[in-house]
């Protein structure tokens, strides 16, 4: 698509706020969705157990490193090709319209799956917490309906104020765990902070590949700054600004904290072993030991509040995709409305909360767990169908600068680089799907299969449209900022 392709939205389309979200709360939009919280207590915990144990610091570090070239890569497409669909648009733009709608889908799929298994998460510990601070057990379906009326009602207000509570929940969340991290270097000193946990023998230890899952997963969400970007103040400045100070403050925060648990445990050859015994109380008991029972306490009520934020950030991206696919005539035209004042896709939002609905309301029918049934079972969809789309977008970007004759580090070499890089991590997650869901059911962990189901509805849509509407085949991933 030529940069200078630009396509007016039709009429009776609505617009998203304009230049309303800053650096900072473009930050912790998507740091939100990233859930460092929940990523340090419940992922990292498994990295340690099942993967290269004292390596997980450096395998945080490479993830790190591979997500930073994808980065350099994608803040040079973000000028050329704008739209709220983010990976739908560069796709659509490096390897074709018919690609693009397929990796559309996939990305609206991935994050309402997310979004689902991360509230099953919330509905089931904020049962949990209730009945441990107050003595009165509550029904999680309780909680799940609260989570989506609230969800539902900042997603349907202007942006500004969802990014105003999704910041307050993330900094209380990384203010704390740094106080564990401080804790942890005032008992044990500088001294114990070996750099051998970043040595290529540490890391490259058996069981590096099911570590490396944990670590992108860790990761996703940091893309989704350029879903704002027609929200953005000064896009051209704060959308990268944004993505880079992502990438490094969650990545540098996890390989902190990940290398702080393994010195705070103070034996490397028994983490795993300690991490796989009990890993859902792992960095429970570091905070204990080392900041007290009012730590420990407060670290409950925060994964709780880290969840939450992870819902409504990851709810809004998804809203987004279906108002830019609807916004292209891709999607029934009424999903592109947006609120006359607040300027959000309350349309789109509102059938989101639908479906919300619905999942919960047939998991309750069926008596199925909000956490080891729900949130097993989607997380892994979601979090295989991002990684596929990164690598994706990190390999057209070099693509599409290089049909306009750019070949650059910033535009072709460190994307194809990290593009690389993220495909293998994403096979490793194919092939060790189990560890991120925790569960051997071959139903749940078949489910990735259906991806390619859906991608395939996607290119045989746009294959019908080329051929019957072509009008609207032209503005699958087109620049719709102004």
């Amino acid at each position: 698509m030529p940069d200078s392709e630009k396509i007016a939205p039709e009429a009776g389309n609505g617009t998203l706020s304009h230049g309303v979200l800053n650096t900072a709360e473009l930050v912790f939009m998507v740091m939100a969705a990233a859930a460092p919280m929940a990523v340090v207590v419940a992922l990292m915990p498994m990295a340690f157990a099942f993967g290269n144990g004292p390596g997980v610091p450096g395998t945080y570090a490479g993830a790190v490193i591979a997500m930073l070239l994808f980065a350099i890569g994608y803040v040079q497409i973000i000028p050329h090709v704008r739209n709220a669909g983010a990976f739908y648009a560069y796709i659509s733009a490096s390897f074709g319209r018919s690609i693009g709608l397929a990796a559309a889908y996939i990305a609206a799929i991935s994050y309402f799956s997310l979004c689902c298994s991360t509230l099953g998460a919330l509905a089931f510990f904020s049962s949990e917490l209730c009945a441990r601070l107050s003595g009165f057990n509550t029904r999680w379906e309780l909680w799940a309906g609260l989570s989506i009326v609230l969800v539902s009602y900042l997603a349907y207000r202007r942006i500004t104020l969802a990014a105003t509570i999704l910041s307050v929940a993330l900094v209380a969340e990384i203010v704390l765990l740094s106080m564990l991290d401080v804790a942890i270097l005032r008992a044990q000193g500088l001294r114990m902070f070996s750099l051998h946990y970043f040595s290529p023998s540490t890391v490259f230890a058996p069981g590096i590949g099911i570590a490396a899952i944990y670590a992108f997963n860790g990761l996703i969400g940091v893309e989704g700054t350029a879903i704002y970007q027609e929200e953005a103040k000064d896009r051209q400045r704060t959308v990268p600004r944004a993505t880079y100070l992502s990438v490094m403050a969650i990545g540098g925060f996890y390989v902190l904290t990940g290398w702080c648990l393994v010195v705070g445990l103070g034996d490397d050859a028994a983490l795993s072993g300690i991490a796989r015994a009990d890993p859902g109380h792992f960095v429970l008991s570091q905070i204990t030991h080392y900041m007290g029972n009012w730590a420990a306490d407060t670290l409950s009520v925060l994964v709780v509040t880290s969840a939450f934020a992870a819902v409504l950030a990851l709810f809004n991206n998804a809203a987004r995709y279906l108002f830019a696919l609807a916004r292209d005539g891709v999607l029934p035209r009424g999903l592109a409305s947006t609120h006359p004042r607040h300027h959000s896709p309350h349309v789109a939002s509102g059938v989101l909360t639908v479906l919300l609905v619905i999942v919960f309301a047939f998991s309750s029918f069926l008596r199925l767990d909000p956490l080891t049934n729900v949130s097993t079972a989607l997380v892994g969809v979601g979090s295989v169908g991002l990684m596929a789309l990164l690598a994706t977008t990190s390999l057209g970007i070099p693509v599409f600068f290089a049909r306009r004759g750019a070949w650059g580090f910033s535009q072709t070499l460190a994307p194809a680089i990290g593009g690389c890089i993220i495909a293998v991590a994403t096979m490793l997650a194919v092939q060790n799907y189990s560890a991120i869901t925790g569960v051997s059911s071959p139903v749940i962990n078949h489910l990735p299969f259906g991806l390619f189901a859906i991608a395939a509805a996607g290119i045989i849509q746009a294959t019908w449209l080329s051929k019957y509407r072509r009008e609207i085949f032209n503005r699958i991933g087109s620049n719709r900022v102004e």
